[in-house]
């Protein structure tokens, strides 16, 4: 199953869902933040059949929460978290999903670090460097040796989002980095793929002090993460879902 946390993602949708690969996904869930441009009329148009709309902005976070609420009720075996801003590629949907399918690992990251698909699918040189910068304090903190922290692409098997407790996380940005903590601290072992990425004028992202706000958040997960480690923290959102 792919879910689409969609803000304001009319003008990219289409093509986002247009390169899905339906002779492997059974379904697509759209979660709507409250967009403010035509989200829910081209959803519809497209033929998404399963569309939640919030009543009011719940966040990136929040969104996703909703997105995967709705997966796992819908019965989802391999859920694909796919950014509806046509920045990531569908097409590693078939890659991703074989990985978790045959048990290899449970969790399966699009990375743009990987194979250099960052610089050269446009990512401003800040934000590169800023990346590289997290994701060394990170692997570190965290003890792991993945190339990014921040890509927006991701697929879990259902074991995964029944066990880890996403709703104890944040609805900001950095409920990424505390989802991919959760998973790391209950043991399990994440693959990465190289993905290619677009930046364009329709692509979502955020600005520079969001950016800031971002990266001390992400390493105020890493610094939890180690402590709970420790046992010098016992924070609620690695506790297991009852």
């Amino acid at each position: 199953m792919v879910v689409l946390p969609a803000y304001n993602a009319s003008l990219t949708l289409a093509k986002t869902y247009a390169e899905i690969p339906f002779d492997i996904v059974d379904e697509v869930v759209l979660v709507d933040d409250q967009s403010k441009d035509n989200t829910l009329k081209v959803a519809a148009e497209i033929g998404i059949k399963h569309i939640i709309q919030h009543e009011k902005n719940k966040g990136y976070g929040g969104n996703q929460k909703s997105c995967y609420d709705k997966a796992l009720s819908l019965g989802a075996d391999i859920v694909v978290m796919l950014h509806p801003d046509y920045q990531y590629t569908p097409k590693l949907i078939h890659s991703m999903a074989y990985i978790i399918a045959n048990d290899l690992y449970p969790c399966v990251l699009g990375s743009r670090i990987l194979g250099n698909g960052a610089l050269k699918g446009g990512m401003p040189l800040y934000k590169y460097v800023f990346n590289r910068f997290l994701t060394l304090s990170q692997n570190i903190l965290v003890n792991q040796k993945l190339s990014e922290y921040h890509t927006g692409y991701r697929a879990f098997s259902r074991a995964i989002l029944e066990k880890i407790n996403y709703h104890a996380n944040s609805d900001d940005f950095v409920f990424d980095n505390q989802m991919l903590s959760q998973i790391i601290f209950a043991g399990y072992n994440i693959a990465e793929v190289t993905c290619p990425t677009k930046y364009f004028p329709e692509a979502s992202s955020i600005n520079f002090s969001r950016s800031m706000k971002y990266g001390i958040g992400c390493l105020s997960v890493s610094l939890k993460h180690r402590f709970n480690k420790w046992g010098l923290l016992k924070s609620e959102i690695y506790r297991a879902k009852n």
